[in-house]
């Protein structure tokens, strides 16, 4: 009689954790710790790279190259969060594998879709490597800081004035769906990538490229009048169509990219600039916070969860806010006692989403339902963990024994080259940018590149391809 009435004890407690999820405390580092690792070990079942067959870097289908880069680029801040080195190897292979033969995150393989945002999501996984002292790579390989140095300066020579009067496109080569049209997340990723090279390195060009970026997202209208982020716009037309089409829709991790990034810069700043940073700050807080949490202070994507309608692109979407709020707070610590209460109330809400499937460590999308809504993924369970593992950001309140981030200057050990990138300027430039002036003989030269990439990929998939400004 003993043994089923354990059983039934035993089933009793996972049903009760299936409909409620775990508990977490988010002022405990020990209990954000913990379920921290568990939300990662389910992560990290999903990933292919480091099996038989599995290409290192890659989650494989349906997920893009960009999510990988995020997912690392989490990982590298779990370790250095909560101190735990079980994915370093993994996480170190993963970066290295992807640098591509320029050693500036342009694989061969990824040509067919490549943009800037794709790009800048990698070198922030090796920039965070570079301010978190992850444990460099061999001397014979790629160091984390030149890798972000060397996105930076290849993104620099894209900087299109004759579109729109700046700004950068969403996709690097002509031939791609995504040319014509310019977005926040790229333009936001070159931003907060200038700011935080700045910061680490002390040189003030960074400085200079990333307050131009700001200035012409302002004008350009990315940034609207109400401190809201748009998605982006056409190149042909120069404004945001708030008619209807996608270039309007305001995503959380637009909103959170360019907030990171002024953090950044007031940090940076000083004197009249510092004012110029703390206003900006104080323009993208209030719609930030407003738009992506309800009244509850739960984190949401109000363009596509309601609707039932997110990618899997849009599923990880909140990770990444929860990541630049956490910067945010962390660098401007005047804004901790608005974005920490709702970190934590969102990560409380995205735990008890996840003890659910069939290992009882899956993780949903819709957090305000109040346990697992049916959805997993590489997304949920990105999401779920950069909001956990936020809660232990260090505010200047001594709670959160959290290493402080180094610089180059400060404790840092790895190597820069300020010039990293600069090699492949030319080819790109002639072989793939094409004017319309040059359009007698563009489709000659068009067909050459794509032979050309062709025979170097390694592989090329030509799967259906429908993310304008990864929103649609």
């Amino acid at each position: 009689m003993l043994y089923p009435l354990v059983l039934l004890l035993l089933s009793i407690s996972y049903l009760k954790t299936f409909v409620s999820g775990y508990e977490l405390n988010p002022d405990n580092p020990e209990s954000i710790k913990s379920i921290a690792a568990m939300i990662a070990e389910k992560l990290m079942t999903l990933y292919p790279g480091d099996k038989p067959g599995g290409t290192p870097g890659l989650f494989g289908e349906p997920y893009y190259w960009w999510e990988a880069g995020a997912a690392f680029g989490a990982l590298v801040d779990y370790q250095h969060l909560t101190r735990s080195t079980q994915y370093q190897d993994v996480t170190t292979t993963a970066i290295l594998h992807q640098v591509g033969p320029d050693i500036n995150f342009q694989p061969p393989n990824q040509t067919h879709c490549l943009g800037n945002d794709d790009q800048v999501f990698w070198a922030f996984a090796s920039l965070t490597a570079a301010e978190t002292n992850f444990p460099d790579p061999p001397p014979s390989s790629p160091q984390w800081l030149s890798l972000a140095q060397a996105v930076f300066n290849i993104q620099s020579t894209r900087w299109d004035p004759e579109h729109c009067g700046g700004g950068l496109r969403w996709q690097v080569y002509n031939f791609n769906r995504g040319w014509d049209y310019k977005n926040s997340v790229s333009n936001g990723g070159f931003f907060l990538l200038g700011a935080r090279l700045a910061k680490y390195t002390g040189n003030g060009t960074y400085a200079e490229w990333a307050e131009k970026t700001w200035d012409w997202s302002r004008d350009a209208g990315l940034i609207d009048a109400e401190g809201g982020v748009r998605d982006g716009m056409d190149v042909n037309v120069c404004k945001i169509d708030m008619d209807g089409g996608d270039g309007r829709v305001m995503w959380s991790y637009n909103a959170g990219i360019y907030l990171a990034g002024a953090a950044v810069m007031w940090d940076v700043s000083e004197g009249p600039a510092k004012e110029k940073w703390k206003s900006a700050i104080d323009f993208l807080l209030p719609r930030t916070l407003s738009n992506f949490f309800d009244k509850n202070g739960i984190m949401f994507e109000p363009a596509c969860e309601p609707y039932n309608k997110c990618n899997v692109d849009q599923r990880s979407f909140k990770g990444y806010l929860s990541r630049f709020l956490s910067i945010t707070a962390r660098v401007a610590p005047f804004t901790a006692s608005q974005i920490m209460p709702l970190l934590k109330s969102s990560a409380v809400a995205a735990v008890k989403s996840c003890a659910a499937g069939p290992d009882g460590n899956t993780c949903g999308l819709k957090w305000y339902s109040g346990g697992w809504d049916g959805n997993q993924g590489v997304g949920e369970q990105l999401s779920a963990l950069e909001t956990v593992q936020s809660c232990l950001t260090p505010v200047g309140d001594g709670k959160m024994q959290i290493p402080a981030w180094v610089t180059e200057h400060a404790g840092g050990t790895s190597r820069g080259d300020p010039n990293a990138g600069m090699e492949v300027k030319e080819i790109e430039q002639n072989l793939v940018r094409i004017d319309t002036k040059d359009e007698a003989g563009a489709w000659i030269l068009t067909v050459i590149t794509i032979v050309s990439i062709m025979a170097m990929a390694v592989w090329v998939s030509f799967a259906p391809f429908n993310r304008p400004g990864k929103a649609a």
